[in-house]
């Protein structure tokens, strides 16, 4: 009977590919993508956590408020409203009130900017493009679910509150 422990249960999934290597590899990742996100800081006259904070706007599912982007981002209030000041002073973004309570401020992209954003990130797409065509379906299905359950991991992960 000592062998249905072992029948019963899984066998540990097999780790491949060296921790060293994959740490490596995303902080050149993550270095490569602050250097293409501070070149478009610079020449918009943003901070690069406001184009963080863009990032966060233009992916939420749901209509963003200043409190959840302040959760999303790990600032202060105090820090997040000048963020939105100086997107809204830019014209990226615009803060509006529609819901029935109207102390609920909602933060929406600005189409205009959304057309500035990509033409200044259009090299950065056109890479990923080049990239993924090296790969095929499987491997890039693998990659996507990596990075989305790494994501996970990472978001579980909270930062000290402010």
């Amino acid at each position: 009977m000592a062998g249905t422990d072992d029948e019963t249960t899984s066998p540990p999934r097999r780790v491949t590919g060296d921790l060293q290597g994959f740490a490596v590899a995303l902080r050149r990742t993550h270095g490569e993508l602050n250097r293409l996100v501070h070149g478009f800081a610079l020449a918009h006259g943003l901070h690069p956590t406001d184009v963080q904070a863009l990032g966060i706007i233009l992916d939420s599912p749901q209509p963003l408020t200043p409190s959840l982007l302040r959760e999303k981002l790990g600032l202060t209030s105090g820090a997040v409203t000048a963020c939105l000041d100086r997107l809204e002073k830019a014209g990226h973004v615009r803060r509006s009130r529609e819901s029935a309570d109207r102390r609920v401020v909602h933060v929406r992209y600005e189409e205009g900017a959304r057309a500035v954003a990509r033409q200044y990130f259009r090299p950065l797409a056109e890479a990923t493009s080049r990239a993924r065509e090296r790969f095929d379906d499987a491997e890039l299905a693998t990659a996507l679910a990596f990075l989305t359950t790494l994501n996970e991991e990472l978001t579980a992960l909270r930062a000290p509150e402010r």
